[in-house]
C-alpha cells in the first residue's frame, strides 16, 4: 500500500472513532441531563436509546446511497447531519427535543458506518483488507475512549452541553478533512461510471504514485442480486434465524453496558467526571479484548471461541452490577467487562463473514445487523424500565447480562447445527 492509502485508511478509522464518541456522548452527558431536568430512568433509557434507532434507519437508507452517489458524497452528508446534530443537542431545551435531536443525529452515525467500512476496503489492497477492516472496528471504542477522556475533563470543568458542544467542532474540523484529503473510491468510480470518472480515478492514481489509465476498466461482471427471501430459504433459514437471535440477544447486553455506565457510576455516589472515566475504561478494555480475539481467532475453531467469550461476557456484567468499594476498583471490572462485551461484538462480525457464501454474504450481514439494531435500541429501555419498576443494579445487570448467555447459546446451537450437517456430508 501507498503512503496515500494508508492517510485514506486513517481517515476511515478516525471517522469511526468520530461515530464512537457521538454515539456514546449521550452517556457521558446523561447524569448531567438527568439532574437538570428531573428525568427519572424510563425516560432516560428512551433518550439513551433514540440515536440507535436512527443508526438502524441510517445504516439502511445512507449506506443504500452510497451505493448509488458514491461512498465520498454520503460520507459528507453524515458529517453534515452529525455536526448539525451535536450543536442542535448542546442548545436543547427538553426532553421532547433531544428525542428529536438525537434520532436525527443517528441517521448520519448509521451511514456514516457503512460508508466508511466500504471506503477503508476499496482504498487499501487486497493483502492488507482484512486487517485494514478489523483496524476500522477498533477505531469505534478507540473514538469512546479518547473522547471520553476528553468529556471526564469538560464535565469537570463545565456542564454537560459542553460535550456536545466538543462534539460538534470535532465533526466540523472533520469535515474539511475529508473535503480536501479524502476522493471517491477508485473502486465505486469503475462501478459506477460517472461521466467523469476517469478523471477522478486518474487523479487518484496520481496521488497514489501509480500510472494514469488511458480508458476506464471494462464493467465488472454482473453480480447476483439478493432478494430478502432467499435467505430464509431451507438452506440458510435455520442459520439465518440463529445468526439474528444470538446478535440481537447480545448488542441489549453490550448497549446496556455502553449507555448505562456513567448514570450508574454517578448514582454509586461518584462525580459524573468520574464515571465519564470509568465508561473510558470500558472502551480501553473493549479495545484490548478486540485484538486478543482476532488473533485467538487464528488459532482456535471461531464458533467455540465465540461461545466462551459471550459466557465471560455474561458472568462479568454481572460482577459489574455487585458494585466495587472504589473507583479503581469500579474501573478494572468495567474494562473486564468491555473486553469480553466488545469481543464478541467482533466475534459476531467473523462469524456471520465466515457463515454465508460470497454471493449471499452481503446481504445475509445486512440482515443480521439489522435486527440486532433492535436488540441495541431495546437494551437501554428495557434497563431504564426495569430501574424505575424498583429493579437493584444486581438484578437489573443479570438479567440485561443474560442476553450474551442466550446468545452463547444460540451460537453453540449453530455450531452443533454446523457439525451435524459436516458429519452427515461425511457419511
Amino acid at each position: 500500500m501507498t503512503g496515500f492509502q494508508v492517510i485514506a485508511v486513517l481517515i476511515c478509522i478516525l471517522l469511526n472513532a468520530l461515530d464512537g464518541f457521538d454515539v456514546l456522548a449521550i452517556s457521558f452527558a446523561s447524569p448531567g441531563i438527568a439532574q437538570e431536568w428531573t428525568i427519572n430512568r424510563a425516560e432516560l433509557g428512551v433518550v439513551l436509546a433514540t440515536e440507535l434507532l436512527g443508526m438502524a434507519i441510517g445504516s439502511i437508507v445512507l449506506g443504500g446511497l452510497a451505493d448509488r452517489i458514491g461512498r465520498r458524497p454520503t460520507i459528507l452528508l453524515c458529517l453534515v447531519i452529525m455536526m448539525i446534530g451535536m450543536y442542535l443537542a448542546s442548545i436543547a431545551r427538553s426532553v421532547d427535543q433531544l428525542v428529536l435531536i438525537r434520532l436525527g443525529t443517528g441517521l448520519g452515525i448509521g451511514g456514516m458506518l457503512a460508508s466508511t467500512n466500504a471506503m477503508a476496503a476499496e482504498f487499501s489492497s487486497l493483502r492488507r483488507r482484512n486487517l485494514a477492516v478489523v483496524l476500522m472496528a477498533t477505531g469505534y471504542p478507540l473514538g469512546a475512549t479518547v473522547g471520553g477522556w476528553i468529556a471526564s475533563k469538560l464535565l469537570a470543568g463545565g456542564d454537560w452541553r459542553a460535550v456536545f458542544e466538543f462534539g460538534a467542532i470535532c465533526t466540523g474540523a472533520f469535515l474539511v478533512v475529508v473535503w480536501f484529503l479524502l476522493p471517491e473510491s477508485i473502486q465505486f468510480l469503475t462501478r459506477a461510471r460517472p461521466a467523469d470518472a476517469l478523471e477522478k480515478i486518474n487523479r487518484t492514481l496520481t496521488r497514489m504514485g501509480r500510472a494514469a489509465l488511458d480508458r476506464l476498466p471494462d464493467p465488472p461482471a454482473e453480480e447476483k442480486r439478493l432478494r430478502f427471501a432467499d435467505l430464509f430459504a431451507s438452506r440458510f433459514r435455520g442459520m439465518t434465524v440463529l445468526l439474528c437471535l444470538a446478535y440481537f440477544f447480545h448488542i441489549m447486553t453490550f448497549y446496556f453496558i455502553l449507555k448505562w455506565i456513567p448514570k450508574i457510576v454517578v448514582d454509586l455516589g461518584y462525580e459524573p467526571s468520574s464515571a465519564g472515566m470509568v465508561l473510558v475504561w470500558a472502551n480501553i478494555g473493549g479495545m484490548i479484548g478486540s485484538l486478543i480475539f482476532g488473533v485467538l481467532s487464528q488459532r482456535f475453531p471461531l464458533r467455540p471461541l465465540l461461545v466462551a467469550v459471550l459466557a465471560a461476557a455474561f458472568v462479568m456484567v454481572g460482577v459489574f452490577g455487585t458494585g466495587q468499594s472504589t473507583l479503581a476498583a469500579l474501573s478494572a471490572v468495567a474494562a473486564l467487562t468491555g473486553c469480553f462485551t466488545n469481543a464478541g461484538v467482533v466475534g459476531f462480525y467473523a462469524l456471520i463473514a465466515s457463515s454465508y457464501p460470497p454471493d449471499v454474504r452481503a446481504g445475509g450481514t445486512g440482515v443480521v445487523i439489522g435486527v440486532g439494531r433492535g436488540g441495541a435500541v431495546l437494551g437501554p429501555v428495557v434497563a431504564g424500565f426495569l430501574f424505575t419498576s424498583g429493579a437493584g443494579l444486581f438484578a437489573t445487570s443479570v438479567l440485561m447480562g443474560a442476553g450474551a448467555l442466550l446468545a452463547a447459546a444460540s451460537v453453540d446451537l449453530l455450531r452443533r447445527r454446523v457439525a451435524g450437517r459436516a458429519s452427515a456430508a461425511g457419511a
